[in-house]
């Protein structure tokens, strides 16, 4: 169990990073074309026979820790097929351990969402709807190139479509967020989010140490589908 003395994030940005916007159009007009690695080939293959020829409304819930949320969605929408990824073999080993539910509407992977993203744009997935509950905020300003709005992963978000649902208990985050989505051509707007089902550990380690979260929506719709 999480303590719920979870540390608040400090960050030497007082606003948004200043190369942001340079980030963002340089991503948007060169795609990565970096190697794919081989276990992610594998879990996105693994994801591909798993999805078999369905049609029907599909959700991934990216950076997804243990799994809890995707166990959570798929019970929201049995009607979909969800998908949770994450990097951690730890998390999601510990999923099958401890959160696994008997619902056959989901599955959790282990998989580099750099690379994942990719393979799924390349393969003519179109989300209905996409998850990024509480990411690592990488909150040092040395680190923006890591921040997922901030690398070469965030076109590929753009690419897969749906409503993109962000999440951080730093308000920064969400509002760079917003900011690049806006270079990019899409308005969402930060706000600050409650709700009384805590869906991952990390939303309740932050609701019991007292930290709020912010939380921004935004329509990707095929917009970015069309490549």
């Amino acid at each position: 169990m999480m303590s719920a003395n979870s540390r608040v994030v400090t960050s030497n940005q007082t606003g948004p990073h200043k190369k942001l916007p340079e980030l963002v159009k340089r991503h948007l007009a060169m795609p990565s074309r970096k190697p794919f690695s081989e276990h992610t080939l594998a879990a996105f293959e693994q994801a591909q026979s798993w999805l078999d020829d369905w049609s029907g409304p599909l959700i991934m819930d990216s950076c997804c820790g243990v799994g809890e949320s995707t166990a959570v969605i798929a019970g929201l929408y049995p009607e979909a097929r969800v998908i949770g990824v994450d990097k951690s073999a730890l998390r999601t080993e510990k999923h099958q351990r401890g959160y696994a539910a008997e619902q056959p509407n989901y599955l959790v992977l282990r998989a580099d969402l750099n690379d994942f993203w990719r393979l799924a744009h390349q393969a003519g997935w179109r989300l209905n709807k996409h998850y990024l509950l509480y990411p690592n905020p990488w909150p040092k300003s040395v680190h923006i190139k890591r921040r997922w709005h901030g690398g070469a992963a965030f076109a590929d978000i753009l690419k897969l479509g749906g409503e993109l649902i962000v999440r951080s208990n730093w308000a920064l985050y969400v509002e760079e967020f917003a900011l690049a989505l806006q270079i990019a051509g899409v308005e969402a707007k930060p706000h600050l989010y409650h709700s009384e089902q805590a869906m991952t550990p990390f939303e309740r380690k932050y609701r019991a140490s007292g930290q709020q979260s912010w939380q921004l929506v935004a329509d990707l719709g095929r917009r970015w589908g069309s490549d």
